[in-house]
């Protein structure tokens, strides 16, 4: 019997979960059935016990993944003995009582306006090939929010220029539409009309997502990725760049612009107000400027009884 078909089609139908998640539980069950079967070939998925389930955990950290990672794979494994528990094909979970420790969430890391401004300023001043589609891109993980998963994933019937907005598939595959600005919408329709169109008739391609590699296929999120890290080479900036950086940007220029906590969870499509309240941290030297500058009594006669 194939347990983890059957812990697929379970994810799929009872959960609903996104593809990119039902692989990537897939691919951290599959490596820890490899596991088992090179540490203990007498073994199987159904006998296994906490002390192999403590075993792979080691494995793990002596591997020095990130802790995000080790998170999820533990995540996929409990979830995956749970469902066999359910079933009765085991009789307990040995990945239950496996806990990570706690540690602070790392605020995210986001482009000053200035670094910003120098971002822009080197992607429009180049030359060469894929100029406009990258401007595109950049203009729209900035203007937008979007992850680079969904902007990889971006269709043109996804956009309606006249309401400029766009619909946004996110994870579980949930809906949202998300606006975006005259910048974007000028960088993505002179995108299509002079660099885009060509390169589809080029290599007789037909099909509707927005952004395209070399051969005229859909550009992958990884392809997003290294976009972004040529664009920022490019332009002089040093330090690193991180896939979220524009996305972390867009979300710290609406706090810092007035906008509210509500909103910002909206267009960034998280599921939970505490997912966002996070960018509060990276605002608060701005919130604390604003108070001395419009509430008097914060500065006046200070130092004086």
């Amino acid at each position: 019997m194939d347990y983890l078909e059957l812990f697929v089609r379970y994810l799929k139908v009872e959960h609903q979960y996104s593809d990119q998640t039902i692989k990537a539980y897939s691919e951290d069950i599959q490596e820890f059935t490899r596991f088992i079967q090179d540490t203990n070939p007498k073994s199987d998925l159904l006998s296994i016990d906490r002390f192999d389930a403590s075993v792979f955990m080691s494995f793990l950290f002596d591997q020095h993944l990130e802790r995000t990672t080790i998170a999820r794979k533990t995540s996929a494994l409990k979830s995956f003995y749970n469902f066999l528990l359910q079933n009765n094909l085991v009789t307990k979970n040995p990945f239950e009582l496996i806990q990570l420790k706690k540690h602070s969430d790392k605020l995210p890391h986001f482009f000053y306006d200035k670094e910003i401004n120098i971002l822009f300023k080197s992607l429009y001043d180049a030359k060469g090939s894929f100029r406009l589609r990258n401007i595109a891109i950049l203009e729209v993980l900035f203007g937008t929010g979007i992850r680079v998963s969904e902007c990889s994933n971006l269709t043109w019937t996804d956009i309606n220029f006249d309401m400029k907005t766009m619909l946004i598939r996110g994870k579980g595959d949930k809906e949202r539409y998300v606006p975006f600005g005259n910048y974007a919408k000028q960088a993505l329709i002179k995108y299509r009309s002079d660099e885009r169109s060509v390169l589809m008739q080029k290599y007789q391609q037909d099909h509707d997502f927005v952004f395209i590699n070399n051969r005229g296929k859909q550009l992958t999120s990884a392809g997003i990725e290294y976009v972004l890290k040529r664009v920022y080479e490019s332009s002089g900036l040093t330090g690193k760049i991180y896939p979220h950086m524009l996305r972390h940007t867009f979300a710290t220029t609406m706090l810092n612009n007035g906008a509210d906590l509500r909103t910002v969870q909206e267009l960034l499509g998280h599921s939970s107000l505490s997912t966002t309240q996070i960018y509060t941290h990276v605002t608060r030297e701005n919130l604390q400027a604003s108070y001395r500058k419009f509430f008097p009594r914060a500065t006046d006669n200070e130092g004086k009884k």
